[in-house]
């Protein structure tokens, strides 16, 4: 009994110490909130959202999606190493007048897993 109990200690101090020093991504924003000030109704504008990682591991954008229709995503599909760069890139086509707030939904192997990206502004005719 005393050799099982001590080698399920070895095996739980061995498995802590592991996971423990696993590597992590994170992301080092720019910024994360970007203002168009005021826009015209019907043509799109874009707002580059630039990021480094900042963690010791590879960072893995799983996907990015707009609040609605009329924001496009772009974002890199490759792997962004430790200490590279990226840039995500929304453009909002604005089709009512009037102030908008919309957001980008990032999720990724990144600490927190989820970030969200606001844009706003107000369109005229």
């Amino acid at each position: 009994m005393k050799k099982v109990t001590l080698l399920f200690l070895f095996l739980m101090v061995t498995a802590s110490l592991v996971f423990a020093g696993a590597a992590v991504a994170a992301f080092g924003w720019t910024e994360t909130d970007h203002n168009f000030g005021q826009i015209t109704q019907g043509k799109p504008v874009t707002a580059e959202f630039a990021f480094t990682n900042k963690g010791a591991a590879p960072l893995i954008i799983r996907k990015a999606y707009g609040s609605c229709g009329c924001t496009g995503v772009d974002y890199p599909k490759q792997p962004i190493m430790p200490g590279a760069s990226g840039t995500i890139k929304a453009t909002f086509n604005a089709a009512a007048v009037g102030t908008f707030n919309k957001t980008v939904t990032v999720e990724s192997n990144a600490e927190g897993g989820l970030v969200t990206l606001n844009i706003h502004g107000e369109v005229t005719k």
